[in-house]
């Protein structure tokens, strides 16, 4: 006999093949050897008897569920795993090992123990069903759950992140384990629902988990058991996240942009991280202490109102009001009366007096937006009061003395206006006795990131999801150009949680317009893919956009897999990989340039 029986056939001559079998043949237990697909190689007597299976046949003789089960454990790495079957009015309980060559698995080892009847008593039917599985020498929770969606089984692991030893976890429901909170979604009572495999992103604690879970069926469909994996990812997701912190602070000069980045006020965000943008706060942080009138450049949507917000947070007046008006949205016959207020019977229907904007300032700060649209009447009223600080309510004759700051914002060039004779050159020089410059999004390519990251938090935690987005959506998303500034950035990552149907946002995900703008001009492949893709992810990427596309084209997997000139089963198992779901159409936004 060789040093190691049964680690491979292929070492015994047949005479000593003969003994191993006989040898075998005396044991109670039943005994069966199988190729890594399956077909018996080896079976006792003792297994003849009782499943009536021989060489060459399938490990389905055992029993019809266990081809699913035998796949499973040979791809899943594990050693070991052992679970109860039932046959011909009998109970049995298998152990499966993987037999292995020179490290290498070569086929797996059965060995059938069969259970007495006060076994099978106190097991019960429903046990007889469950898959056991206890591997805990692996760094991953397992859970074992039946159909109704309770515990059966769970390794000490998977008992940690929850807190409690396993004994105290075994027959609790998952629907019980979200309604005390202790999850906020169960991948075992989604793949209940479902059928269908479920990952899930989960915070339990310190520790963010990446939770699998795998619906196991008999040979009729009828679903069996579904086993949850528990990976802890907090360690990776953190080194991901302190490396795009470490991309922009790498020297002292980005530690103080550190310190500048977050400045939450009135529930917005300021995030800066280039030169222009920390030098813009440094100027407006400096100005705040003052009285001076300030006057904002800047494109539509850079946010020229949340530079606002921020002098007269830290400014003398901060415990006043702010007031804000778009000279742009009130019709030119109302300006003035909104601004300045009026008197009963000023004009018709003005059957009562009402104070105007800079009234209800008085103290604090009044920003007028697109002061550009202010109309030539306006203006004049305007100068007058930056000129002595009083003003006189229409149908008014008594002057009021009001303290008040003015901070003026336009997208447009006044410059060319005051030469234009579109603006009164004296109330633009009163205006501009501070120009501020606030800088468009592709100017501020190191805040991209950090804002992107920041509103996608922001809009998950309003809708209560998990989202993130792949390497391949975070690189189009950092180098497009964003005409519509911080307004169309927020937008858009409010679009991609609500309209993503995984918690993966992948490059298909995004509008076309947006890729097609990131795409290389120097052609070939750099055209159609962000540059720092690997050609892993270029495949991943068009097959999944192949994929979706296909289902919205031929509608189910049948038509598709005939299409694409491949087995449905093909089908199948790749928009599970893709986390697209079975047999429906994801929405998919179409968008031109």
């Amino acid at each position: 006999m060789p040093k190691n029986p049964g680690t491979s056939t292929e070492t015994f001559s047949p005479h000593e093949i003969g003994d191993f079998n006989t040898l075998l043949d005396c044991f109670s237990q039943g005994f069966v050897s199988t190729d890594l697909d399956g077909t018996i190689q080896i079976v006792n007597q003792t297994a003849r008897e009782w499943f009536d299976c021989y060489p060459g046949a399938s490990i389905e003789e055992l029993s019809p569920e266990i081809r699913r089960l035998f796949s499973t454990f040979i791809n899943s790495g594990a050693n070991t795993i052992e679970f109860p079957l039932r046959k011909n009015h009998h109970s049995y309980t298998l152990q499966i090992r993987l037999l292995k060559h020179d490290r290498q698995p070569t086929g797996a080892a059965c060995i059938i123990e069969k259970q007495s009847a006060t076994t099978n008593g106190n097991t019960g039917n429903q046990t007889n069903l469950a898959l056991e599985t206890l591997i805990n020498s692996t760094s991953d929770g397992l859970c074992i759950c039946d159909p109704q969606g309770l515990i059966q089984r769970m390794n000490r692991t998977s008992a940690r992140f929850y807190g409690a030893p396993p004994e105290q976890m075994i027959g609790r429901s998952v629907t019980n384990l979200v309604e005390q909170g202790l999850i906020d979604r169960s991948a075992a009572w989604e793949v209940i629902k479902s059928g269908k495999i479920s990952n899930l992103l989960q915070q339990r604690g310190p520790r963010k988990l990446l939770v699998t879970g795998t619906p196991i069926h008999d040979e009729s469909g009828k679903l069996l058991w579904v086993v949850v994996s528990e990976r802890d990812i907090t360690e990776i997701d953190s080194l991901r996240r302190d490396l795009e912190e470490q991309k922009a602070l790498n020297d002292e000069f980005q530690l103080q942009v550190l310190n500048l980045q977050k400045m939450a006020f009135a529930g917005r965000q300021l995030i800066a991280r280039t030169p222009c943008m920390i030098k813009l706060i440094e100027q407006a942080l400096k100005v705040s202490k003052t009285n001076s009138s300030i006057l904002l450049f800047g494109e539509s949507g850079v946010g020229k109102g949340v530079i606002a917000d921020l002098i007269h947070k830290n400014s003398m007046r901060a415990n006043r009001p702010i007031i804000k008006l778009n000279c742009g949205a009130i019709p030119e016959s109302l300006i003035e009366s909104e601004l300045f207020g009026y008197e009963k019977g000023a004009f018709t229907g003005a059957t009562g007096s009402k104070p105007g904007y800079f009234e209800m300032a008085d103290g604090g700060l009044l920003f007028l937006d697109e002061i550009a649209e202010l109309p030539a009447s306006a203006q004049v009223k305007l100068l007058r009061f930056l000129e002595d600080g009083q003003l006189t309510r229409l149908g008014g004759t008594k002057a009021k003395n009001i303290d008040v700051r003015i901070i003026a914002a336009t997208h447009r060039n006044l410059d060319e206006m005051v030469q234009q004779g579109k603006f009164r050159h004296d109330l633009y020089y009163r205006l501009n006795v501070i120009p501020l410059h606030v800088p468009p999004v592709r100017d501020r390519k190191d805040c991209i990131l950090p804002m992107i990251r920041y509103y996608l938090d922001h809009f998950c935690e309003q809708t209560k999801t998990r989202k993130h987005l792949t390497q391949a959506a975070t690189e189009t998303l950092t180098n497009y150009d964003y005409p519509g500034n911080v307004r169309e950035l927020m937008n858009l990552c409010e679009r991609l949680v609500v309209m993503t149907e995984t918690e993966s946002i992948d490059l298909p995900d995004l509008p076309v317009h947006v890729v097609r703008q990131t795409r290389k001009k120097s052609g070939g492949f750099n055209e159609e893919w962000p540059e720092q893709m690997s050609l892993r992810q270029i495949v991943q990427s068009v097959e999944r956009g192949v994929l979706m596309h296909g289902l919205e084209i031929h509608r189910n997997q049948a038509r598709l897999a005939e299409a694409l000139k491949v087995n449905q089963s093909t089908i199948t198992r790749k928009l599970r990989r893709h986390g697209l779901q079975n047999g429906n159409v994801l929405a998919v936004t179409q968008e031109h340039p």
